[in-house]
């Protein structure tokens, strides 16, 4: 992350940071860029480096929220098939896939409130029953308004301006970047959703696969003290892509468990076999 004024540019190998002194990182070792201030420069070369090591960039506005990303157009040697193949995906696979993604995300958020306590943890329990497929009784719709106003109180909503929304919306646009990322180095493009087809949208296929990853950010954020959201608490929030969680029966950084997961997703949707994805589990979801 670079938080304050500097220079960055790219010599043999190398993210050179120049501020008052001169710091170099082989790009080998980074996997994530965040440019949280505006007061940074940085050279077309590095740029061009960054892409071709599919180095996720993430620049900050002047407020330091996530406003926008670097993508390059081609993430695979083979990307024009694997587009293809996403156009010809079919619209029952891909229905399939997303009953089972909204499944996972109810039966996350269920956990999440067993954590809390919450008795409410029970409904959740019982939309997970009543889904059916592509979810076309909408008990995600249901399971969410149930589940914000158990965690934060009934007054609650997910439209209103608020330190809570601020802090969900920060962590949630950190996991679509690195959806995104994912996406794009396997070869797809984040256009063509399962389930989100918003033509205004360029991350539909992100927002789809990052939806069982929410709870993560929203553990985060319950647990947090939030008088204020400022630079610490967003710290706190980016802290979130080094923890740790079980996936494949190993423990990976999260950031390496989402590599899993959407890898796993599309050998799904390729394979037309839903027993391909691979969800992850902590001990508090």
């Amino acid at each position: 992350m670079i938080a304050s004024t500097a220079k960055l540019d790219y010599q043999m190998g190398y993210l050179v940071i120049r501020k008052n002194d001169i710091t170099k990182i082989h790009l080998s070792e980074v996997e994530i860029l965040i440019i949280e201030s505006t007061a940074v420069s940085l050279t077309a070369a590095l740029l061009c480096e960054l892409t071709k090591k599919k180095i996720k960039v993430i620049l900050c506005d002047e407020k330091r929220n996530p406003s926008s990303e670097l993508i390059g157009y081609y993430g695979a040697h083979d990307t024009s098939l694997k587009i293809r193949n996403q156009i010809a995906w079919s619209d029952e696979i891909k229905k399939h896939i997303w009953t089972e993604i909204v499944t996972e995300k109810i039966r996350k958020q269920e956990a999440h409130l067993n954590y809390w306590n919450c008795a409410e943890a029970e409904l959740l329990h019982e939309y997970i029953r009543e889904i059916k497929f592509a979810d076309e009784t909408n008990r995600e719709g249901h399971a969410a308004k149930v589940y914000f106003n158990a965690l934060f109180g009934m007054n609650f909503t997910r439209t209103a301006e608020s330190v809570t929304n601020a802090a969900l919306n920060y962590g949630y646009s950190l996991l679509l970047s690195v959806f995104n990322r994912c996406v794009v180095a396997n070869g797809y493009i984040t256009q063509l959703g399962l389930f989100h087809d918003n033509v205004f949208n360029q991350f539909n296929l992100a927002c789809d696969l990052m939806e069982p990853f929410r709870p993560i950010v929203d553990l985060k954020v319950k647990r947090m003290s939030l008088p204020l959201f400022e630079q610490e608490q967003k710290h706190e929030i980016i802290s979130l892509l080094k923890e740790e969680v079980m996936i494949a029966d190993r423990n990976e950084y999260l950031t390496n468990a989402i590599k899993i997961y959407t890898k796993s997703v599309f050998d799904a949707l390729n394979d037309n076999d839903i027993s391909r994805i691979k969800f992850y589990r902590t001990n508090e979801l």
